[in-house]
């Protein structure tokens, strides 16, 4: 009994403590918005399936099922949707998760909301740029940030330094 008291109120202090803080919400630029407020359709034509899952529909991808989990060249990060940079692979580490993980994103590339899905709350981001659907960033990273962006692999492309 004590066990669930304990677990509802956590439950409870995480929904307060949402509606208590100041949220950041998806904002672009309005000339990027502009540029990028394509039809669902227009998205269809431009993604693959799975692509179009993840980042028009928030979906995630099956863990271990991106070849970008395991890239190790230098190089950076874009959104599929769009082209834009948003990791470093200087920040890209093995979090054993199954999904591409970095502990920084790059400067003003990404936006974030908070997620209830799973009725607890997570914090999603998404590309600044287009709004596309990246993953859920959590506290239990590496430092310097302790910062884990757990990403869609489908939801990046990578282009090696040369």
């Amino acid at each position: 009994m004590a066990r669930r008291r304990s677990v509802l109120m956590g439950l409870i202090t995480s929904v307060l403590s949402f509606f208590t803080q100041p949220v950041k919400v998806l904002a672009a630029s309005k000339a990027s918005e502009e540029a990028w407020s394509l039809s669902n359709e227009e998205w269809r034509q431009r993604l693959t399936r799975a692509a179009y899952s993840v980042l028009r529909e928030e979906g995630t991808e099956r863990p271990f099922s991106s070849e970008l989990n395991t890239e190790k060249r230098f190089g950076v990060f874009h959104c599929a949707g769009c082209d834009l940079p948003l990791f470093s692979s200087e920040a890209k580490y093995d979090s054993g998760t199954g999904w591409p993980s970095f502990w920084q994103s790059l400067p003003a590339s990404v936006e974030t909301k908070v997620d209830f899905k799973l009725i607890v709350p997570r914090t999603e981001y998404h590309c600044s740029r287009c709004g596309g659907h990246q993953g859920h960033v959590f506290d239990d990273g590496p430092q310097p940030t302790g910062k884990r962006f757990c990403n869609n692999g489908v939801a990046l492309t990578f282009k090696p330094s040369i």
